[in-house]
């Protein structure tokens, strides 16, 4: 009599989401007539499903094991599971199987051109990914929002205004620059190719703003020397009720130390370490800013003082950014016991 397990299915408003126990035994690779008689079913929401595992998993083994199981059941035909195929290679940065899955397929969904255009932008393919974006002009459904924030990624990793302002047109033509994610990716891009002044445009007619807005204008205006402004950003942002995260301190403290702002960079610090912005605590990469920053000025003693007192173990490469400013400005006194800490006793 064969076993039939519970199809152990979740159903949300977006439909069959999981088979946590059937994808677990897929992926711990059991034979086709083990799975069978597991009760594993072998159908369109189980294989799409898997997919979506192996691509959030990056795993590479598994998917080219469904893909062959798919094969050997016709099912790799079924336009919804290819294109789930072909999107699930994309995440996995396998793009010459990604694309010889989209030549094969005679029309694709919008999400899959999405996970093309994202996995080129990632790999530094930015000219490639924009041809993409063209294809899927002609042949293809229409960009969403998704569609130009990753081309106007691949357009800032170009640093290409020529290519970025026709991205931002098409934007406002198709009533997608509003969105919160077009937005940022606009703001990147401009900052990318030096136009501050056209990214703070976008960034302030922004009807609402996330955290990673604020956090990419205040990352825009340190890049760019306008350290003032990033701290006055920053206040605006605590001032609207939003709380920063471990990256938007980062891009604020980043700019104090650009612009040699010790005063506001202490300020800030300080009222992260008393646990008055929330969750957030002071990490590594913010330790390194204010070590950067404290150096720059000439406080190369408060710089030690704040490395002792970290909580965890300061690692060699903070110690050394401060031997760095020491060195810079003349104090041998400190260098040599930051060196000591460093490089062990001095003979």
């Amino acid at each position: 009599m064969r076993r039939c397990a519970p199809r152990w299915i979740f159903y949300t408003a977006g439909g069959v989401k999981e088979f946590p126990f059937f994808t677990f035994a897929f992926q711990r690779n059991q034979p086709p007539r083990r799975q069978r008689r597991m009760g594993i079913p072998e159908d369109v929401p189980f294989y799409a499903s898997l997919l979506d595992r192996c691509a959030a998993a990056r795993d590479l083994p598994t998917l080219h094991r469904a893909h062959a199981r798919l094969l050997a059941l016709g099912l790799a035909r079924h336009r919804f599971l290819r294109s789930k195929l072909c999107a699930s290679y994309a995440r996995c940065l396998r793009l010459r199987d990604a694309h010889l899955l989209l030549s094969s397929a005679p029309s694709a969904p919008a999400f899959l051109y999405n996970s093309l255009i994202r996995a080129h932008a990632k790999l530094g393919r930015h000219g490639p990914a924009l041809l993409l974006l063209r294809h899927m002009l002609s042949h293809g459904p229409l960009p969403d929002a998704r569609t130009l924030a990753s081309a106007l990624r691949a357009a800032a990793g170009l640093a290409s205004l020529r290519l970025g302002r026709p991205l931002h047109a098409a934007s406002l033509a198709a009533g997608l620059a509003p969105n919160p994610v077009v937005a940022n990716s606009l703001v990147a891009m401009y900052s990318k190719c030096g136009d501050l002044a056209s990214a703070r445009h976008v960034f302030d007619r922004m009807p609402r703003r996330t955290l990673a807005s604020w956090t990419v204008m205040i990352a825009t205006c340190g890049t760019h020397g306008r350290a003032a402004e990033a701290v006055e950003l920053f206040g605006r942002m605590l001032e609207e009720g939003e709380l920063p995260d471990a990256a938007a301190m980062t891009a604020v403290l980043a700019a104090c130390a650009r612009g040699g702002l010790a005063e506001a960079g202490r300020r800030v610090f300080e009222t992260m370490r008393e646990g008055r912005l929330g969750d957030v605590r002071p990490g590594v990469e913010h330790y390194t800013c204010m070590v950067d920053l404290l150096g720059r000025e000439g406080y190369v003693e408060e710089a030690e003082v704040l490395l002792e007192e970290m909580e965890q173990e300061p690692d060699d490469a903070l110690w050394r950014a401060l031997l760095g400013a020491c060195r810079m400005h003349g104090r041998l006194d400190v260098a040599e016991r930051v060196a000591t800490r460093v490089y062990g006793k001095l003979g």
